[in-house]
């Protein structure tokens, strides 16, 4: 990098374009330093499950010839990004963590890809996620675990674990995830970053997530400016998702710089229903007299809803057979068995059962949204406990069955398809990173990024050092 000595793989990515603009750095230098940081830290958390070095230096060599000439396809060109292996990316296997799948390349870009390829984004690789992204945790058959940077004894969450790792650690800038029950909150969360999941069908998929309508794609970074400059790319149409919708902000951006005056956040510590771990508790509470101090109007109370796990786990359960009917014998045999077990539960439901669960969940969409006339937002933890020991779908010891039980804040809002992000808040005494959640009503994204941007500028995150399992004994 000419004339600056500054390390490349610790910028944002309006830092980067800062300088790719300038000619003070290129998007190549950026590029080799995303898989510098790849190379020095991957072997200890594992987030990345597949790397295309050669791929990503030959596209940020065309990314520098742009810039060179003045002709940037976008804001991120040249900005090193990661897909989750969940999404089709052309020229990269997509395993999904499951052993029923196989290494051949994909031949074409899923959405979120295709739209990061067209504004010359880098691709750097994959990240690790659990088989077919059914659980909060991230590990798999195929790839092993991933771990988390601030403990690599611990769990980083799931199921876009790998995506949440890789943005703790800056290996690359801009990281997509899937959320279909706090695939990206949750680990935002556990890891200390950002994690935004927006109003379903901004952000279009295809092929379709195992339960379509309950999945959300969207950011894992370091900072809110670098999500909106991601969905400003993402967050577009594409035919080819049926349940795509269009609407969406013509820049995701737009109120970041507003404060939070005229904001009515609705507070509710536990939804009423959930056990809450006190330190998580108090970190949440002392972030919400911050948005106070900020300027917003903060009000103590529950949205008056009983816990809808029951009516998750009709949809979630039942999506879960459906991969398990589709699988031979050996491929039954080779599933997680987790899934496994899920599946079977649901095979003593009728399609009544079912009709019942979407009932349910189109008036907790009804009472969520008529909440939403009254406050703007409303704040809970993001998850009420600490991180666990990898490996584990739920934490050691608890008398937990699977992972909805420890995640109850996060999954009402895909049922209700609206807006939430998990907004990094400090660390309890172990030192492990706490994240509180904003969700808003649906297509209020923009309110939602404004909140979340107010605190993280005023209270910036803390990112964990180079992980060293020798720490931890």
């Amino acid at each position: 990098m000419s004339g600056n000595d500054t390390d490349l793989g610790t910028l944002d990515a309006g830092r980067l374009a800062e300088l790719f603009r300038s000619g003070d750095a290129s998007p190549l230098e950026a590029t080799r330093a995303a898989l510098d940081r790849i190379e020095r830290f991957n072997d200890k958390v594992n987030a990345y499950v597949y790397v295309d070095r050669e791929g990503a230096e030959d596209a940020a060599r065309a990314s520098a010839r742009r810039w060179g000439q003045g002709q940037p396809l976008s804001p991120i060109d040249g900005v090193p990004v990661s897909m989750k292996d969940l999404t089709e990316v052309a020229g990269m296997p997509a395993r999904e963590g499951s052993l029923t799948t196989s290494e051949a390349l994909c031949d074409a870009d899923a959405p979120p890809a295709a739209r990061l390829r067209e504004a010359g984004a880098v691709m750097l690789g994959k990240t690790n996620t659990p088989e077919f992204g059914w659980k909060a945790v991230t590990d798999n058959r195929v790839f092993g675990a991933t771990c988390n940077p601030w403990d690599t004894r611990l769990t980083p969450g799931g199921s876009s674990g790998g995506a949440a790792a890789a943005a703790a650690l800056n290996m690359g800038v801009l990281h997509q995830g899937g959320d279909s029950g706090g695939s990206i909150r949750i680990p935002a969360g556990f890891t200390g970053v950002f994690g935004f999941k927006p109003t379903f069908g901004w952000t279009p998929q295809w092929p379709p997530a195992k339960m379509p309508t309950l999945s959300h794609i969207g950011p894992l970074t370091r900072s809110v400016p670098d999500a909106a400059r991601m969905l400003n790319v993402i967050g577009r149409y594409d035919y080819r998702d049926p349940y795509a919708t269009r609407g969406q902000p013509e820049d995701w951006g737009v109120d970041l710089e507003c404060d939070l005056r005229g904001l009515r956040i609705a507070y509710s510590p536990d939804l009423g229903y959930a056990e809450v771990d006190e330190q998580i508790a108090a970190r949440v509470r002392e972030a919400a007299d911050k948005l106070e101090e900020l300027g917003a109007e903060i009000v103590e109370i529950h949205p008056g809803f009983e816990t809808p796990i029951d009516i998750f786990r009709r949809l979630w359960f039942t999506a879960s057979l459906e991969v398990w009917s589709q699988c031979d014998q050996t491929g039954r045999q080779e599933l997680d068995p987790g899934l496994v077990a899920n599946a079977r539960h649901a095979e003593n439901w009728s399609a009544l059962d079912l009709f019942r669960g979407y009932a349910d969940r189109a008036r907790l969409t009804q009472r969520l949204e008529h909440f939403n006339q009254d406050y703007h937002l409303l704040m809970t933890p993001t998850v009420p406990l600490e991180p666990f020991e990898v490996n584990h779908e739920v934490p050691p010891g608890s008398d937990m069955r699977d992972w909805e039980e420890w995640a109850p804040f996060s999954y009402p809002f895909n049922l209700s398809q609206q807006p939430a992000a998990s907004v990094p808040c400090g660390f309890t005494d172990q030192g492990l990173p706490v994240g509180f959640q904003l969700a808003g009503g649906k297509f209020d994204d923009v309110r939602v990024l404004r909140a979340c941007h107010a605190y993280m500028s005023a209270h910036p995150p803390r990112f964990p050092a180079v992980p060293d399992p020798a720490e931890y004994g």
